[in-house]
């Protein structure tokens, strides 16, 4: 089966560079859910994209200007956002910040890439 530990300590977390000012620590998961902490310098962008994952965000800090199919918003700390399957979003960080992404099922290629 799919999983992470049990218990993850900051210390021991892998750090991914995804990008120019990106980089993303995998939180835990099984074969249902995935928790990643992704970590933007002023100005790192998340490329637009899509995936059949839903996907719900938490900005825990920062600020970022959030598009999703063709509409954009600016959010800030303690806001959110979710991503249907195969809809097209993108993110850019105005303020240096971090988003907490929830995925479903697990993204299977962040696991690949991280191992």
């Amino acid at each position: 089966m799919i999983q992470s530990n049990e218990f993850l300590f900051q210390k021991d977390l892998i750090t991914e560079t995804t990008g120019e000012g990106v980089t993303r620590q995998i939180m835990g998961y099984d074969k249902d859910i995935m928790l990643v902490k992704v970590m933007f310098e002023k100005e790192g962008v998340g490329a637009a994209h899509s995936h059949p994952h839903v996907q719900s965000s938490y900005v825990a800090s920062g600020t970022f200007e959030v598009t999703i199919d063709g509409q954009k918003e600016i959010l800030s700390a303690g806001d959110g956002f979710f991503a249907p399957a195969n809809k097209i979003h993108s993110v850019k960080c105005l303020e240096a910040g971090t988003l907490i992404d929830v995925f479903s099922p697990v993204r299977k290629d962040f696991l690949v890439l991280n191992s």
